[in-house]
C-alpha cells in the first residue's frame, strides 16, 4: 500500500479541508490523476495521486479538516494489474503475460488524458466542481466547450439552465432537510461555516484585536473625474479593450498618496517598522464565498489601461473562483468599495499586516456651496480612511485623504503621470 499525503500547498497554508473526493474507493487511478479536492483558507486545490494502482482507502472524508504531510488515502499500486488481468482469461505465459500487463500499463499512461467524450475521467478545476456540487450536477454529464474536454464553469452555468435530469436531482436535494441541520426547530437552519469564511471571521477580529485601528473621513466631488471618464471612454474601450472605470483613478490618487504619506504603504514586525518601496494594491472583491483581495502588482508602474485589465483579469478569476495563491498573497494598502452595493458611508476593516485601507462608497448628487457663495449639485461621494494609529499619526491620516480628495478634483495630472 501506498499513502496518499496533503502535499506542500504555501508558506501561509498549512492545513485544509476535503472539499470533494473526485475518486471513490475501489477505482483505478493514474499517478497525476487529481483524487480529491482541497478548500483551504483563500483557495481550493486539487490533491494528485503519486502512484497509479486502486484507491484502496479513503482515509480522511469529506468535510473533514487535514494538514500537510498527513495521510488522507492509501492506493494499492497492484490493484490496477490485478483488475486488468482478471477482466479476461489468458493462455499467455508467466512471462509473456508480465510483457502484456507492461504494455498495457504504457497504453493507460498515454490515455491518461480523457477526451471530449470521456465519461469515467472528467477534466475540470476545483471551482468548475464546486460550482456543479452546489447546482447538483453531475460533471459527466455536462457537454464541454472546450475541444480538448475540459469542462469550464459556463459549461455548468449552460446545463443549469437547460431542463435535465441533473435540474431535477437537484430540487429533490433541495427538498430535503441539511445533513448538518441539528435541531428540532424547524425555523432555524444550521449551515456549516467554510472554511474560508472561518478565516474572513478570524482574521477581521485579529486586526480590530492587533492594532490601535481609526477611521478619518472626507468627501470628493466627482464632477471633473465623471466629466473626464465620459469624454474619454469610448476611445480608451475602442484602444485598450478595457473599460475606462473610477477604480483605476482611485488607484493612481491612492499610489501618488502613498508616495507623499510613506508610512501608510508600511507594516508593523516586532518592534520595527518596515516601509515597503513597492506599491501592490490590493482590490477587495465580493464573491459567493466572501470577501477576496487580489493584488494588482506594481501598479506604480501601470498606465490606467493597465490597472484596469489587471483589476479585470483579477475580478473574473475571483468570480469563477480560480485565483491562485500568487494573486493573493502580499500587498501593500488596500481599496474597497463598497459604493457598488449602494453603502454612503463605512468604517472598513484593515487588511493585516497592512496599515491602511481606503474605503469607496456610492456617489449621490448633493447641493454643495460654491467658492462663490452659489449652490449646485453636485456628484459626490463619501471616502473613508481606516489606518493603524500606532504607526499612522491623525496629521497624516488626514493629509493623506486630503491629498486623494484633490488628485481626483483635478483628476488630469493622474492622466499625465499615467
Amino acid at each position: 500500500m501506498k499513502e496518499i499525503k496533503v502535499p506542500e500547498l504555501a508558506e501561509s497554508i498549512s492545513e485544509g479541508t476535503i472539499a470533494e473526493w473526485l475518486v471513490k474507493e475501489g477505482e483505478s487511478v493514474q499517478k497525476g490523476d487529481p483524487i480529491c479536492e482541497l478548500e483551504t483558507d483563500k483557495v481550493n486545490v486539487e490533491v494528485n495521486a503519486e502512484y497509479s494502482g486502486t484507491l484502496a482507502k479513503v482515509l480522511k472524508q469529506e468535510g473533514e479538516d487535514v494538514e500537510v504531510g498527513e495521510v488522507i488515502a492509501e492506493i494499492d499500486e497492484s490493484g490496477s494489474a490485478t483488475a486488468s488481468s482478471s477482466e479476461s482469461p489468458s493462455t499467455d505465459t508467466p512471462k509473456e503475460e508480465t510483457a502484456k500487463e507492461d504494455s498495457q500499463a504504457e497504453e493507460s499512461k498515454e490515455s491518461a488524458s480523457p477526451s471530449a467524450g470521456s465519461k469515467d475521467k472528467v477534466i475540470a478545476s476545483p471551482a468548475t466542481r464546486k460550482r456543479a456540487r452546489e447546482l447538483g450536477i453531475d460533471l459527466s454529464e455536462v457537454q464541454a466547450s472546450d475541444p480538448l474536454g475540459r469542462v469550464r464553469s459556463e459549461d455548468v452555468e449552460q446545463h443549469a439552465k437547460a431542463p435535465s435530469k441533473a435540474q431535477s436531482s437537484n430540487e429533490k436535494k433541495a427538498s430535503q432537510p441539511a445533513a448538518n441541520e441539528q435541531t428540532s426547530d424547524n425555523r432555524i437552519e444550521r449551515e456549516k461555516m467554510s472554511r474560508r469564511r472561518q478565516t474572513i471571521a478570524k482574521r477581521l477580529v485579529e486586526a480590530q484585536h492587533n492594532s490601535a485601528m481609526l477611521t478619518t473621513f472626507n468627501e470628493i466631488d466627482m464632477t471633473a473625474v465623471m466629466k473626464l471618464r465620459s469624454e474619454r471612454k469610448d476611445k480608451f474601450q475602442e484602444k485598450h479593450g478595457v473599460k475606462l472605470g473610477f477604480m483605476s483613478f482611485f488607484t493612481k490618487a491612492v499610489v501618488a498618496a502613498l508616495k507623499d504619506f510613506p508610512y501608510l504603504n508600511a507594516e508593523i514586525e516586532d518592534n520595527e517598522i518596515l516601509l515597503k518601496k513597492f506599491y501592490d494594491i490590493g482590490i477587495a472583491v465580493s464573491t459567493d464565498d466572501g470577501l477576496v483581495v487580489p493584488v494588482v502588482r506594481d501598479a506604480d508602474k501601470l498606465d490606467f489601461a493597465g490597472i484596469e485589465s489587471e483589476i479585470m483579469d483579477l475580478g473574473l478569476k475571483a468570480r469563477n473562483k480560480e485565483l491562485q495563491l500568487q494573486d493573493l498573497q502580499g500587498g501593500s494598502f488596500t481599496i474597497t468599495n463598497g459604493g457598488i452595493f449602494g453603502s454612503l458611508l463605512s468604517t472598513p476593516i484593515l487588511n493585516a499586516p497592512q496599515v491602511g485601507i481606503l474605503g469607496m462608497h456610492t456617489i449621490q448628487k448633493r447641493p454643495v456651496a460654491m467658492p462663490d457663495d452659489t449652490i449646485e449639485i453636485r456628484p459626490m461621494m463619501y471616502v473613508a480612511l481606516s489606518y493603524d494609529h500606532r504607526i499612522v499619526d491623525g496629521k497624516e491620516a488626514v493629509q493623506f485623504l486630503v491629498r486623494i480628495k484633490q488628485l481626483l478634483e483635478d483628476p488630469y495630472d493622474l492622466l499625465l503621470e499615467g
